[in-house]
């Protein structure tokens, strides 16, 4: 294995070829806006990281089929939380806390760590795998104290990827909660249908409403319909209705085995799936909107806890403490199923 940082002044707006090996290619470009891109391509396709802001994943795409939901960017923004540049395919939501805040809460939409400014960031090389990890040091007097290392790794020949992170509490004596959700924004497919490992019923609508929710006649109608049984959650034919959004989520998964699968079957036959450890996230969401500006069919977001915000994670028990120097790593892979 080779390892090579990446600094920002090797990023231009022109672009530049950083590896070729033949197939496992790294092409560096910075956007108008100025924010540095990483687009690791194989002969499927490629994934498109944004390595110095929160790692995230800008878009997606595999044989010839594109992952990332329909958005209202053409590019990311400059940004101090995700709303600002809701363009991307995935984003890491969390760390201190996650989800939409309560009015109770002080964090902000989905935490700190979304669009934080990473402090560095590598390619590593073995073999048939490419991997690019960025890592970000959190650190307030009086307050809290990690290191996180999101990371993205691709396969030669895969058409499906790993998003990793890694969280470490930094402080030498006092605990750290965390919150973590691996929020992957999946095209809305007219007519796709959507399955998992997990049985139908655990997944059950959100009851709650979020302050970025604003309900109308026909969404409260829908939403009873949807707990009537009149309403088949697991297929998109009807979903062009849903806006505002409608979220299902599942609790527990451990009891339904060490490992959860989900997948979005597109009519065409492509299927876009999600692999994940119950250990590693105890929690799935589902989102799903449609409207003429964004389409989104989140099929499965896997998480430590619900995206009601921090207190409501804290309430039902499932918010996590590190201990002083405890590290915690999460993995979800994810991509087109290989028929």
């Amino acid at each position: 294995m080779f390892k090579v940082y990446v600094t920002p002044a090797q990023f231009g707006k022109e672009g530049a070829l950083l590896l070729d090996d033949g197939e496992l290619r790294v092409e560096a470009s910075r956007y108008h806006t100025g924010i540095e891109s990483l687009k690791l391509m194989n002969a499927r396709g490629f994934v498109e990281v944004l390595p110095f802001m929160g790692q995230i994943i800008w878009n997606a795409e595999f044989d010839g089929v594109s992952l990332r939901m329909k958005n209202m960017f053409t590019q990311p923004h400059p940004a101090k939380e995700i709303t600002e540049t809701y363009g991307c395919f995935a984003f890491h939501s969390g760390l201190l806390a996650a989800g939409t805040p309560a009015p109770e809460d002080t964090h902000q939409m989905h935490g700190e760590f979304p669009t934080s400014r990473m402090d560095r960031a590598w390619i590593e090389v073995d073999g048939d795998t490419l991997r690019v990890v960025s890592e970000y040091e959190y650190v307030k007097g009086f307050g809290d104290h990690y290191v996180a290392r999101p990371s993205v790794t691709l396969t030669r020949g895969a058409g499906r990827f790993t998003i990793g992170m890694s969280v470490t509490n930094l402080s030498e004596y006092q605990p750290m909660p965390l919150q973590y959700m691996c929020h992957m924004n999946y095209a809305f497919v007219p007519g796709g249908v959507m399955s998992q490992s997990f049985p139908d019923e655990a997944f059950g609508l959100r009851r709650t409403i979020p302050a970025h929710v604003h309900p109308t006649p026909a969404w409260t109608k829908l939403n009873q319909d949807i707990l009537d049984g009149k309403v088949d959650k697991n297929s998109l034919a009807s979903a062009t209705s849903f806006d505002p959004e409608i979220v299902y989520m599942a609790d527990d998964l451990p009891q339904y085995g060490e490992a959860a699968e989900c997948r979005l079957v597109r009519p065409d036959g492509v299927t876009f799936m999600t692999h994940f450890s119950t250990v590693e996230f105890p929690v799935a969401t589902r989102w799903i909107l449609f409207n003429p500006d964004q389409q989104v069919a989140a099929f499965v977001l896997p998480g430590t806890s619900r995206p009601e915000g921090f207190l409501a994670a804290k309430k039902a028990g499932t918010l996590i403490y590190l201990k002083p120097g405890e590290t915690r790593t999460f993995h979800v892979d994810t991509g087109i199923e290989d028929k």
